[in-house]
């Protein structure tokens, strides 16, 4: 009887730790997928680790979605599109929950929006907006306080596809 209660015990421990190692996990394997569409046509996955070894854009700025103000870092989202040499007019943008939103080439700027990695400095959770969060420098400029800009700021970012 005692071993059938030792054995109840290793189970609830094991689960227990695997609970604490899979979200560590998940996270770490989220990729980006990004999908270009025009003579260059092709199909990129860029990790964490990826995403990192660009040039990075930070800044400090409050959002409607926060308390405080917050420190983003990430790619700008024009530089990663740069890279890869993309043709097209308009970027679609899909979240882990589907969320869709289609935004035009023409509104990105150099260092505006990113795909922000960190927030205050930290990889961000899926219950905290990551992986990865489409941000620009709201207390910047009013432009960037607009309710068309608001909807470009999609989180928990999945997948860009470069639309004609």
């Amino acid at each position: 009887m005692a071993q059938k209660h030792y054995s109840r015990i290793y189970v609830v421990l094991f689960m227990l730790l695997l609970s604490l190692v899979t979200p560590a996990t998940a996270r770490a394997e989220m990729t980006l997928e990004v999908t270009t569409t025009g003579s260059n046509a092709a199909t990129n996955e860029f990790s964490l680790q990826d995403l990192d070894a660009m040039d990075q854009v930070t800044f400090s700025t409050s959002t409607i979605w926060t308390d405080d103000k917050v420190t983003f870092s990430g790619v700008p989202l024009k530089a990663l599109l740069t890279e890869l040499n993309t043709d097209g007019t308009s970027i679609e943008m899909v979240a882990l929950n589907d969320y869709k939103v289609t935004m035009p080439l023409a509104e990105l700027e150099n260092d505006a929006p990113i795909i922000a990695t960190r927030m205050d400095g930290e990889t961000m959770s899926v219950r905290d907006k990551g992986p990865y969060w489409v941000v620009f420098p709201y207390d910047q400029d009013p432009k960037y306080r607009t309710e068309t800009i608001y909807t470009f700021s999609i989180w928990q970012l999945k997948h860009l596809k470069v639309v004609d």
